[in-house]
């Protein structure tokens, strides 16, 4: 009986003793780094040439992981501004369509995917789980756009070029940071960002005479999916 009571006591003890996580109050700041997963939910209108539409020209647009970036300042206890950021994805531009499914890779493009969000976060400071949701602005830029051979002889040119315009758009985000002490911790988001783009083809003889240009609309949409780990400052 006496070494059952020692036993209680000991995990008692073990309890009080434990690190007590303050968790997230006004004018925290919370980063957060991980793998980022950009997963296009694209869709593509057709390619345009002038007023005439290519039917069953369109793209499709592949997924890519680099090293994601976030971070989190909070106002008040419960409110707080986001920021996702994340080293350059890249992408390939593929052909899709009943025309160009199975051509393969037309393009490349990298872009940078920005997106600032109001963020809410629900429970008591003091919890150890904070779940958080958020509301805001995506702004992407597109760079380093180039084509391959494939394009280039499909249009029978001399060489092409493809320039993606930047795009501008909504965001939402759900995330849950998990506290391990007082400052670090893990944390699983998820994003739905409104990216919407023109992409722009242009076509070149031999002698380097622009021969056509062509546009197409791609509702990229991407989920984004990050895992990671947080620090509290």
């Amino acid at each position: 009986m006496f070494p059952r009571r020692l036993c209680l006591l000991a995990v008692a003890t073990s309890f009080l003793n434990a690190p007590v996580i303050h968790a997230y109050e006004a004018g925290d700041l919370i980063l957060r780094a991980g793998v980022a997963v950009v997963d296009p939910q694209d869709s593509s209108g057709n390619v345009r040439v002038g007023a005439t539409e290519l039917a069953g020209w369109k793209v499709d647009v592949d997924s890519n992981r680099q090293l994601g970036l976030t971070a989190s300042y909070l106002v008040t206890d419960h409110f707080g501004v986001g920021l996702l950021a994340a080293t350059p994805f890249k992408h390939n531009i593929s052909g899709d369509g009943s025309a160009l499914s199975g051509a393969g890779k037309l393009a490349e493009t990298k872009h940078l995917p920005p997106t600032l969000t109001l963020q809410y976060f629900p429970l008591a400071s003091g919890s150890q789980v904070q779940p958080y949701i958020g509301v805001g602005v995506n702004y992407t830029v597109f760079f380093e756009e180039k084509t391959t051979p494939t394009l280039t002889n499909a249009l029978g040119a001399d060489r092409t070029t493809i320039e993606l315009d930047d795009s501008v758009g909504v965001a939402g985000e759900l995330g849950v940071d998990v506290a391990l002490d007082d400052h670090f911790g893990f944390n699983a988001a998820i994003w739905w960002l409104d990216i919407d783009t023109e992409a722009t083809i242009k076509a070149y003889d031999g002698a380097d005479n622009l021969a056509a240009t062509g546009k197409v609309d791609v509702d990229i949409d991407p989920l984004v999916y990050m895992l990671g780990f947080t620090y509290r400052f």
